[in-house]
């Protein structure tokens, strides 16, 4: 099937400069050559021509309170307008005009979100996107806004969705969202990642399945270091049983590509 059915079917690819500009400098992980990399292979290889591209946008601070602590949304652009410090304990540099750049991110995602609730397509992808580590009132590795928890709680809000799934394949553990929800038996959450005694943020054990009404709802499956293909296709086929069980509306997926062998972080 074309990825650019319009009946709903096709795909979206949310892209353009604004969201290019999230992130902490040349040298650093997260650096404008990553949106660089991903636009010269979406273009040369003619992809561009078979999906539906999107433009980013600003999210609204309406938009960011959805998730984000008011006074925690200060703090920020007050760092950012300086463009000095840290946001969080020296993990995430305060560059100027972060708030901007994260918030552009951010929306992005809604953009995505919205194109799939409108049934403009079927599949939405967001190449700088999934800011997992930040809190509803910090920041933490590298994330400023928690554009998952934004749009999670954008279509229970908005579109009263009543299950919605957040899967993660990044290979740190995607902390700001877990426990966020932990408690919440609305959101379905399965996250495979590498080990938390051996990496980054150190959480995401396996004993971690939701808390109170919740319990059963959360799904941790941690990897050891330099695990494969086949001890992830066994995880992976944990994920889709959990998610046959809890019959989501919708599914989130943050596939963070650190999880591939020869990852400079991982």
């Amino acid at each position: 099937m074309p990825l650019t059915q319009r009946d709903g079917s096709g795909t979206c690819i949310v892209i353009g400069e604004r969201i290019a500009r999230y992130g902490f400098g040349n040298g650093h992980p997260f650096g404008p050559d990553r949106h660089e990399a991903f636009l010269q292979e979406f273009t040369g290889s003619g992809l561009d021509q078979q999906v539906i591209v999107c433009a980013p946008r600003a999210a609204t601070r309406g938009e960011l309170e959805l998730f984000h602590a008011p006074a925690y949304l200060d703090f920020v652009r007050e760092r950012s307008a300086s463009g000095e410090g840290w946001l969080d304990g020296g993990d995430t540099p305060a560059a100027k005009g972060i708030y901007e750049a994260a918030s552009d991110v951010v929306g992005a995602s809604l953009v995505a979100a919205e194109a799939l609730m409108s049934g403009r397509c079927r599949r939405a992808f967001v190449p700088i996107a999934g800011l997992h580590h930040a809190g509803r009132d910090r920041a933490a590795g590298f994330c400023v806004f928690n554009d998952c928890g934004v749009v999670i709680e954008y279509l229970r809000r908005s579109h009263g969705l009543e299950r919605v799934a957040y899967v993660d394949i990044d290979a740190h553990h995607g902390d700001g969202v877990y426990y966020a929800f932990e408690d919440d038996p609305a959101v379905v959450v399965a996250d495979i990642h590498e080990d938390g005694r051996f990496l980054y943020p150190g959480t995401g054990a396996a004993t971690e399945a939701g808390r109170g009404a919740a319990v059963g709802t959360k799904l941790n499956l941690p990897l050891a270091p330099g695990a494969g293909d086949a001890e992830f296709m066994a995880a992976w086929d944990r994920i889709e049983e959990h998610l046959e069980r809890h019959r989501p509306q919708f599914i989130l997926f943050q596939c963070g590509a650190d999880s591939l062998a020869g990852d400079p972080i991982t």
